[in-house]
Formats: C-alpha cells, sequence, structure tokens
C-alpha cells in the first residue's frame, strides 16, 4: 500500500495549484453545479486548464455560507462563491496571487477578515479526525483517498493482525456506536463473532431520518472509501464475508458516490476475492431504503433488507445473533465504521486519549436552528453546549436570547440554559434527559415556544411510529391529542400529569427503542419549562407569542404612521383604516398569519404580537393621534 500511495504522490506536484469546490448536497443546492462549470470553463479561457488542477469535494461542513472555493497550497477560503465571482477568483487569486477581500469570511464580533479556513471560528475550534478529509479528496477519485493514506488500515490489518487481534483493539478502544444509544462497538462485534450460524453480515446504517441531521449523508457522500474500509476491517474481524449498506431514498447523491467507489474499490483489489492477496473475501451491497423513520431501528432496518415491511421485532433475541435472514449480522452506523480505520492506524490509546472517561474519540454534530454558524460540527467528547454554540455556532441569531438546544433527533430531549456547560458525551444528555442519537443539535431562542416544540416532534414520531405496538402507536396519538389541545388554548388541569404518566407507559412497555425515547421531548420539556405548560393551560398564554389561538396582532395608536402596508398585505381584509387615519385589526377577520408584523416598517414597528385580545381605541382618537402627527 505504501507503494501504491507513493506512486500516486509522484505523479502529483504540491506546490500546483489546487482549486476545490464544496459539491456536498447543501453546496449543490445553493449553486455549486453552475460554479463548477464556470470554473473549468474559465480556466480553458484563460489557458490554465493544464497548470492549474481543480477538484470537486464532499461537504466542507459550513453549509450555509456554502458554494466554499479553497485554493492551495495558499489555502485561502472563499464563502458563497458565485459564478460571477469565477473570472476574478482566477484572475486575481490564481494567476496574481491576490486575495478577493469580499469573499472572506468577516468576523461579526471584530470586522475581521479571515483569509485561512483553519482560521475561522467555525473551524477553528473543531477537531475533525473523522471529517477531516471531506474537504481535500474528490469522493469519486479513489486515488485522492489513498494518497492521503486511505487503505492503509486494512493492509496493516490483512498483513500483520489476526482477526482477534483487530477485535480486541477495537475493544480496547472503547468505541461506542454513533448512531443511537452507544453501545461498545467492540462488544457488539464480538457478539456477532461468537454467535452460531453462518454466513454472518455486517450492515452500514445510512438511513438517518432526524429532522436536521445529515452527518451520515455528507460523510457517505464526500468520503465514501473511509466508510468502506472500516466496514471491511469489521467484516474481517467478525469473520463475515458480505455487507449491505443501507441508504436512505432521499439521499442520491450518497448513493451514486459510494456506488463509484466500490467499483473502484474492487478493482484496486480492497473488494471482491483474495483482498490483497491475503484470502479474505468480501463484498457490499447497496440497499435503498423507503423513507420510513423506524427503519433506522436494527431490526426494522434488517426486515427491510429481507424485502419484508420495515417494522421492529421482539428483542428476545439480539440482532447479533438473529439478524439478516435469522442469521448473525453486526449493524453500525457511518461514522462508526469511519472511525475504525483511524483507531486501526493509530491505536486503541491515542483513541483513549480523546474525549471522556466513558465516551471516546470525537463526534460529528449536526448544528441547526436559531446558530449563526449552521452545518456540520466535529468535536472531542466532552465539549460543552457553550463552547459548541458559542465559540463554533457563533452564538444566538439576530443577538436573541438563548433558550434551549435539542439533542438526539425527536426522540432526544430539550436542554435549559443552566446546563449550557455540559460536557456533551453519552452519559452526561441521558442524565439531562436527553440523548446523544446520531448527533442531530437543534438551537432555540427566546422567540420558540417549547409546549409547540414537544407537540412537533411528537407529531412527527406519531407519523413514523410503525404502529405494531400499543403503547407507542396509542401513547404518541394520546399525546398529540393532549399537546395539540393545549397549544389550541383548550389545555386542561391535569393535562401535564397525563402526559408523563403516558411516557412512563411507553418508556417501560413499547416494543423498540423508537417508542422507549419517543416520550423524552415531552418528559424533558415538561422537566424544564413546566411553567410554559401551566401558562398555556391555566392563563391561556403561550409566553412566546408562538402559538396562533393564544396571541393576537394589535396596531399601536401611538406609532402607527398610516403607511398602508399592513392594509394592502393583509390576505383576510382584516385591517380597517387609510391615509392619515390609524389602522385598526378587525379581532373576527384576523386569521393571525403575521404578514402585517412582518411588512411593518422596522423603524415604527407599530403591530405588536400580544397575549389576549385587545380592545382597539375609539377611531375619532386615532384620527386626532394621526392629525397631531402629521402637523409636527
Amino acid at each position: 500500500m505504501l507503494a501504491l500511495q507513493k506512486a500516486i504522490l509522484a505523479k502529483r506536484d504540491p506546490n500546483k495549484p489546487l482549486i476545490t469546490l464544496c459539491s456536498g448536497t447543501a453546496c449543490c443546492a445553493t449553486g455549486s453545479d453552475a460554479v463548477a462549470a464556470a470554473i473549468k470553463a474559465e480556466l480553458e479561457k484563460q489557458g490554465l486548464a493544464d497548470t492549474v488542477s481543480f477538484r470537486r469535494t464532499g461537504c466542507h461542513g459550513f453549509c450555509e455560507r456554502g458554494p466554499i472555493v479553497t485554493i492551495y497550497p495558499q489555502d485561502i477560503c472563499y464563502l458563497n462563491v458565485s459564478p460571477e465571482d469565477v473570472p476574478e477568483i482566477i484572475s486575481k487569486s490564481i494567476k496574481g496571487h491576490e486575495v478577493i477581500e469580499r469573499l472572506l469570511y468577516t468576523d461579526p464580533n471584530t470586522g475581521e477578515r479571515i483569509v485561512h479556513e483553519s482560521e475561522i471560528p467555525f473551524y477553528k475550534h473543531q477537531t475533525r479526525l473523522v471529517f477531516g478529509a471531506n474537504p481535500l479528496i474528490d469522493p469519486t477519485n479513489i486515488e485522492d483517498y489513498i494518497a492521503i493514506g486511505g487503505y492503509q488500515a486494512l493492509a496493516k490489518v490483512l498483513e500483520e493482525m489476526t482477526p482477534e487481534e483487530v477485535l480486541e483493539e477495537v475493544k480496547s478502544a472503547n468505541l461506542r456506536g454513533r448512531g443511537g444509544g452507544g453501545f461498545p462497538a467492540g462488544r457488539k462485534w464480538e457478539s456477532t463473532r461468537n454467535a452460531p450460524g453462518e454466513p454472518k453480515y455486517v450492515i452500514v446504517n445510512c438511513d438517518e431520518g432526524d429532522p436536521g441531521a445529515y452527518m451520515d449523508r455528507s460523510l457517505m457522500e464526500g468520503n465514501p472509501h473511509r466508510v468502506l474500509e472500516g466496514l471491511t476491517i469489521g467484516a474481517y474481524a467478525i469473520g463475515s464475508h458480505q455487507g449491505f449498506v443501507y441508504v436512505r431514498q432521499e439521499y442520491p447523491l450518497a448513493v451514486k458516490n459510494l456506488s463509484i467507489a466500490l467499483d473502484q474499490a474492487r478493482e484496486y483489489g480492497f473488494l471482491g476475492d483474495d483482498i490483497l492477496g491475503s484470502g479474505f473475501n468480501f463484498d457490499v451491497r447497496i440497499h435503498r431504503g423507503a423513507g420510513a423513520f423506524v427503519s433506522g431501528e436494527s431490526s426494522a432496518l434488517m426486515n427491510a433488507i429481507e424485502g419484508k415491511v420495515g417494522e421492529p421485532r421482539p428483542k428476545y433475541i439480539h440482532t447479533s445473533e438473529s439478524g439478516i435472514w435469522e442469521k448473525p449480522s453486526d449493524l453500525n452506523n457511518v461514522e462508526t465504521w469511519a472511525n475504525i480505520p483511524l483507531i486501526i492506524e493509530r491505536g486503541a490509546d491515542w483513541f483513549n486519549s480523546i474525549g471522556t472517561e466513558h465516551s471516546k474519540g470525537t463526534k460529528i454534530f449536526s448544528l441547526v436552528g436559531a446558530v449563526n454558524n449552521t452545518g456540520l460540527v466535529e468535536v472531542p467528547m466532552g465539549t460543552t453546549l457553550r463552547d459548541i454554540i458559542y465559540k463554533i455556532g457563533g452564538g444566538i441569531r439576530g443577538g436573541k436570547k438563548f433558550k434551549a438546544v435539542q439533542t438526539g433527533g425527536p426522540s432526544g430531549g430539550v436542554i435549559p440554559e443552566q446546563h449550557l456547560d455540559a460536557p456533551v458525551d453519552f452519559d452526561e444528555l441521558t442524565r439531562l434527559g436527553s440523548m446523544m442519537g446520531s448527533g442531530g443539535m437543534i438551537v432555540m431562542d427566546e422567540d420558540t415556544c417549547i409546549v409547540d416544540i414537544a407537540r412537533y416532534f411528537v407529531d412527527f414520531l406519531c407519523d413514523e411510529s410503525c404502529g405494531k405496538c400499543v403503547p407507542c402507536r396509542e401513547g404518541l396519538k394520546r399525546m398529540r391529542d393532549i399537546l395539540n389541545d393545549i397549544v389550541a388554548g383548550r389545555g386542561k388541569e391535569g393535562d401535564i400529569e397525563l402526559l408523563e404518566e403516558i411516557a412512563r407507559v411507553m418508556k417501560s412497555a413499547s416494543l423498540c427503542a423508537l417508542g422507549t425515547t419517543a416520550a423524552n421531548p415531552v418528559l424533558s420539556t415538561i422537566r424544564y419549562f413546566r411553567a410554559e405548560y401551566e401558562a398555556h393551560i391555566e392563563e391561556k398564554r403561550c409566553p412566546a407569542l408562538v402559538c396562533k389561538d393564544l396571541i393576537s396582532y394589535y396596531i399601536q395608536p401611538d406609532k402607527c404612521i398610516a403607511c398602508m402596508l399592513c392594509l394592502k398585505n393583509c390576505p383576510s381584509g382584516a385591517i380597517q383604516g387609510e391615509k392619515r387615519k390609524i389602522h385598526v385589526i378587525d379581532q373576527t377577520k384576523c386569521i393571525k398569519c403575521g404578514i402585517c408584523f412582518e411588512v411593518c416598517p422596522p423603524k415604527v414597528r407599530a403591530v405588536a404580537k400580544i397575549s389576549g385580545k385587545p380592545v382597539p381605541p375609539p377611531l375619532p382618537e386615532s384620527e386626532r393621534i394621526i392629525e397631531r402627527r402629521a402637523k409636527r
């Protein structure tokens, strides 16, 4: 492998200018394809096609600022690049070695423009071990992966280690599964290896369905070879000769890049018969899921691979003993498998030096919501929520106040401000009433209604439940009914206690992890924001002014300038007024769409959201106010 790596590197000039363009799904959605076409055309036009390299890479992580262009070896990082910017980039930065200031990251606090990607706060405070190769390689070119040391770990395993030694190394590293509850990967491998029955199967779970989460998708799109290398090492340790990658139907780019990677890995001898001359045979098939959230659960996923309905099985027999076609099967998610080559290359002791006592290594989070810098974040286990949200995320958008962060997907929990300094690891998040899950992290500001958030996640889970067991099926429906009543102003005494009782039954009696964790959003929000529930029920008031049935829009007479913007834009004709007359909202016609609030000039802010139903002042007084204001 070293010889192959050296041969590839020998063909590459490290001083040759290289332009990389983020081409993950997020950047493609903001115009990466058009930017790529412009770069190719401009290099041809300026006669640089042979002297400048161009590489389309996977996701760089800073998704809201894409498309992202990085120029090497200077390491110049340009954000929000458009096709119109390309001629200037080629002329000034490639030919003239100049930096284009307007395309650089600007620190919102200091106004400083930052040239190098590694110095941008979003990247500076991360430890990108698993995700770090994404911005460097073309996922459709296996030689890019080999050039940075790819498949060295597989070669080491097949040439120098027995399956038992590989298993012990992974167990010693204390790697916990990155896809849910954090079960030790080595122990799961060992159970599958020791289980009676042949053949044995290894599976990659690329079925993340959490709202706002896309870590596995971005890894599979940007570096599929690292996942395949980890899977092949796991197969060798377990004694498996057949692998599956279960990938969401909604991930077409991941499927495309993975399919190319499989063909290239076979061509180079990293998959198939007699891998690297070792006598070990292993190959991989792709199975595209139908999009059901519950199919991310291990036994439901295996049912789906068999061609059955994706619903969970009873857990009296573990899938490590009886999985696909009742054979021993090991399932880990994308990020878990991607950690394996690093552990083999650098050793269990190195891996154990990162993270907390019981949660080792790094974790990739999808940081989204009311935060300035959204995207994919990789940090050591034990990093505090405050550091992730404020150092990396850049704080709360619009200068608003932080309210809570939801971790672990729809089955996770909501964590309030008093726990911002909590270290993020498997055990601490569970103690706080949440979970790690696959790594979703949704930040909420002061304008978020916590009761409505709980209702949203329960509604999502209610639709995604397979309906096989009564506690989950009926419990979620009843919870949804109660929460719908509360946010509509129909809540009554005893609703909170009833929600808690239903949640306890679901946690103890549901068939699978979807049902046992589905109560987390409700229990955690009641635990930390009970007063907000009580305000909805007892006072018929939404403190965050979000729930439509508990708020009204009101035009403040001392601020209205009769500009008529609200009147012209009101879709229901609820606003009365004319030039030089203060406007009034007819509450019987108002549909509470909020358009009047949005179009009212920011410097005026005459339209206000309030609890309850306001009584407008008499119109004659309104007219006099306008007259006085007009004379001034």
